[in-house]
């Protein structure tokens, strides 16, 4: 396959082989986000066949997306360099490898190793997805691609722990939870062989220059932050951790200083300043993140709450959210092929107002005589609302991207929703489980939720500030 270096948008690939290419990339995608959740319900029965310690287990569950969020703009530069289908390709295989070797685990320390490389090689692999449909997809065509990318990471967000369920609770080939990985390896080798086939390797016309001052910095100072926001509430928020996240955001000044030095200096920096004067780019990013802050602790909650205070098993948790993720789908392709284009940033706004729907119903389900049948209602609203947000915010952020910046966006895109759900599954996890303690849980549950829905109303607002001109 011809290697094309990017400088305007150019007809790659097409037809038969361009469809094919971009279904490689969605499972890859779907592999990623369904991992990031899937282990959360096999930790007790990982706990009793390992025999590993609570502290061993919380580093099983953060190792991937410390690793994952770390090295994730690096990895879109990376593939700018040295080729997108190329990082795609050892990402892929990166982490189906790790997948093999997490499912093969003999001890816990194992185990969390191979779950940090598991989250290093999607850093890998996930940047290129979103910037190869950045190229092989002209701007008045991406809205279908992009409807069918985000209806993906919408579902893989809720298969996580009903898969997860499923395969735990039926002892799939009396393999225990190892099947959770295992599952993987299969999916990896078959799209592994189509990206070499069907996706054309291209690359930015101008890499920037990786020094390793710079990936170094930026690696450091992202760790600083998601550190205690992964591990922080289970161990109280300790003083240190607090000094962690100054120090993070200290260095990521330093970085975007560094970055600014550069492009004065006519040196292209690893992600261009110029990128952030694209104001549907920034304002965008800052109403994605606002939205995706509560879908953290929602997910995290909402399982919490109905095992805590209503009794459930794991495997009726998981199968609860299978009507949110049968609307996510739905919502998140009407959004991208045909809402967003049409009505712009209202499609946010509107999303944003349906998830607060769906999650008011959804208390007020709690207390029926029914709450099961009330519940896959309020779900199933919700989950509609949260496909609205999701499958318009790729397409209203990214759409006015030069595809010379494809890479940078992406990886900053990218970043800023690994570190936007971190840091709401560890905030909101923290309010619930402090106030379930002090004052009962449906007090935590109450306020759990009206934080949220104010966060996600204060989205809405925010999202009023981006341009008029729709994708």
């Amino acid at each position: 396959m011809p290697t094309t270096q990017q400088t305007d948008w150019t007809p790659t690939v097409l037809g038969r082989a361009r469809t094919i290419a971009l279904i490689c990339l969605l499972a890859a995608s779907f592999m990623e986000l369904m991992d990031a959740t899937v282990v959360n319900v096999a930790l007790r029965t990982m706990q009793a066949d390992l025999g590993a310690t609570s502290s061993t287990l919380q580093w099983v569950v953060a190792g991937y997306p410390l690793a994952y969020a770390i090295g994730l703009i690096l990895g879109a530069r990376l593939g700018d360099r040295f080729g997108r289908r190329r990082l795609f390709i050892i990402g892929l295989a990166g982490f189906g490898a790790a997948s093999l070797a997490c499912g093969l685990a003999a001890d816990p320390g194992q185990l969390v190793a191979f779950r940090i490389i598991q989250g290093a090689a999607a850093a890998l692999m996930v940047p290129q997805v979103l910037t190869n449909i950045q190229v092989l997809y002209a701007p008045e065509e991406r809205g279908k691609a992009m409807g069918l990318f985000t209806s993906v990471i919408g579902l893989a967000a809720v298969t996580g722990p009903v898969l997860g369920a499923v395969i735990t609770s039926g002892d799939w080939f009396e393999l225990s939870w190892r099947p959770v990985f295992l599952i993987n390896v299969p999916l990896a080798v078959a799209a592994i062989a189509a990206a070499r086939v069907f996706i054309p390797e291209t690359r930015a016309g101008n890499p920037a220059p990786i020094t390793v001052g710079s990936a170094v910095l930026l690696g450091a100072s992202l760790a600083a932050i998601m550190l205690p926001v992964t591990i922080g509430p289970d161990h109280d928020w300790p003083a240190w951790g607090f000094g962690l996240i100054a120090a993070g955001v200290v260095g990521v000044a330093a970085f975007a200083q560094q970055q600014i030095s550069l492009q004065r200096r006519g040196v292209e920096p690893m992600i261009p300043p110029a990128l952030f004067q694209t104001r549907s780019f920034t304002t965008g990013l800052v109403t994605f993140a606002a939205l995706t802050v509560p879908t953290g602790g929602y997910f995290l909650v909402q399982s919490l709450h109905v095992q805590l205070a209503l009794g459930w098993s794991v495997l009726h948790t998981g199968l609860m959210w299978i009507p949110f993720s049968l609307a996510v789908p739905i919502s998140a392709g009407l959004a991208a092929t045909i809402l967003a284009p049409k009505f712009g940033k209202h499609v946010l706004q509107f999303g944003a107002t349906v998830f607060i729907i769906g999650m008011v119903a959804m208390y007020v389900a709690e207390g029926s005589s029914h709450p099961a049948l009330w519940f896959a209602i309020a779900l199933f609203i919700a989950g509609l609302g949260f496909g609205a947000i999701v499958g318009s915010s790729g397409l209203l952020v990214l759409n006015d991207v030069p595809v010379t910046s494809a890479g940078a966006a992406s990886g900053v895109f990218n970043t800023v929703q690994a570190l936007s759900v971190a840091v709401g599954a560890a905030v909101i996890g923290t309010v619930y489980s402090s106030v379930g303690q002090s004052d009962g849980l449906e007090s935590a549950y109450r306020v759990a939720m009206l934080i949220m829905i104010g966060i996600i109303a204060a989205g809405a607002v925010i999202a009023q500030s981006m341009p008029r001109k729709r994708p």
